[in-house]
């Protein structure tokens, strides 16, 4: 009953999910484990009460739209996930954030980055090779189109092509040292080595050794102080020798003599040019008087077809038994002529200067290289053979300065 003031005081219960109360639809009561999970079972993998396998709902983590009150002031909990998010459209049977983590690494991942990282090694050993050939090719093209360069060190006009190596290597046995040929004594560059004996040439202060491609070759200005000269005797006149040297010239005037040996008074042989009837003329000239006369002096000569700023190679011989003298030019015989004997002067090996009337004459204004001499008489044969640079494989010379 009532005071007919108050209206009656019995609350009305409110209502609960699964009593259709509020839009909740029926639906059965939860079991006593809660969240759909039988008591006592674990959780399923897909979590919150989805069976294995079923897609996760609008919700996320099992449950329906959220209930109106637990709205106010939170994020729509009911509202759908974005397709390709865990739980959402396109990503069924994902776990859920708090499923277990599957234990086993990704094995397939694995092999695609190592057969990635494979790849990347073949093309880098691939670029690596491409790169190694493409440098010995541009290597051999510089050799084949740069290896004959000369430089700029050469002041004489030389017209001949060396056609041997200056450090030629040693033929026949591996074992063999390498062929030294320093054109210079060792710790002193003012003496010309001999290769053959025990003769170096003493240098004059404006006489030089230059390299010149493979080679080397001594250079003279045509003054007092430009010449070289040995400490002692090498040629012995009073029997059979042979002197060469291969020979250039600035100029084709007056005499001038690249090869000689003497004493203080005269000379006993030289090898050079001088004029003779009027025209420049390779000469060997032989003194057979001890007072050094011009009457004495025996003189053959020869030509060449160019004798100015062009390399020519002058042998002289003496022949002992015959009493004959000879000139070869290039290898070819010019000259001959018979002789008394030859004057047995003691003094020096003398290079770019002779002794007359006791005075030096006849300067060299040029080069020369290939200076040999010979205890005997070179055969024709062999003289035609003697290579610039070379001496003569079957007979050793006494002496020999500026080989290659």
């Amino acid at each position: 009953m009532t005071d007919g003031v108050n209206p009656p005081s019995n609350p009305r219960p409110q209502p609960a999910p699964g009593d259709g109360g509020y839009g909740f639809p029926p639906v059965p009561p939860a079991p006593a484990a809660g969240y759909g999970y039988p008591p006592g079972a674990p959780a399923p993998d897909s979590g919150y009460g989805y069976p294995p396998g079923a897609p996760a709902q609008g919700g996320g983590g099992g449950f329906g739209p959220a209930p109106q009150q637990w709205a106010q002031g939170l994020p729509d909990m009911g509202a759908p996930m974005p397709p390709g998010a865990p739980g959402g459209p396109g990503f069924p049977g994902t776990p859920g954030p708090f499923a277990p983590q599957p234990d086993q690494p990704d094995w397939e991942a694995m092999a695609d980055r190592s057969a990635a990282e494979k790849r990347r090694k073949r093309l880098w050993m691939i670029g690596g090779a491409v790169t190694v050939l493409a440098l010995l090719a541009g290597g051999g093209t510089f050799l084949l189109m740069g290896g004959d360069d000369k430089g700029g060190n050469e002041a004489v006009d030389d017209k001949e092509s060396p056609t041997v190596s200056a450090s030629p290597s040693p033929s026949g046995s591996k074992s063999k040292a390498p062929v030294d040929n320093t054109p210079t004594v060792k710790d002193d560059p003012t003496q010309i080595r001999d290769r053959s004996g025990k003769a170096p040439l003493k240098m004059g202060a404006d006489t030089g050794v230059f390299p010149i491609d493979k080679r080397f070759e001594v250079r003279t200005k045509g003054n007092e102080n430009s010449y070289a000269e040995s400490e002692k005797r090498v040629v012995d006149t009073a029997k059979s020798f042979t002197v060469s040297a291969r020979v250039w010239t600035r100029a084709t005037k007056g005499r001038q003599i690249a090869v000689s040996q003497g004493n203080e008074k005269s000379f006993s042989f030289e090898l050079g040019l001088d004029q003779v009837n009027g025209k420049p003329a390779w000469v060997f000239r032989v003194q057979t008087g001890d007072q050094g006369a011009e009457a004495t002096a025996v003189t053959v000569t020869g030509e060449s077809p160019k004798m100015e700023k062009t390399f020519s190679t002058l042998t002289g011989t003496y022949d002992a038994e015959r009493k004959q003298i000879a000139l070869y030019v290039n290898g070819k015989k010019t000259g001959e002529a018979p002789v008394p004997g030859v004057f047995q002067a003691q003094g020096p090996l003398e290079l770019a200067r002779s002794r007359h009337e006791d005075k030096w004459t006849a300067p060299w204004n040029g080069a020369m290289e290939s200076v040999q001499t010979y205890a005997s008489v070179l055969s024709p044969a062999q003289i035609d053979t003697l290579k610039p640079g070379r001496v003569d494989a079957k007979t050793k010379p006494t002496g020999s300065w500026l080989l290659y």
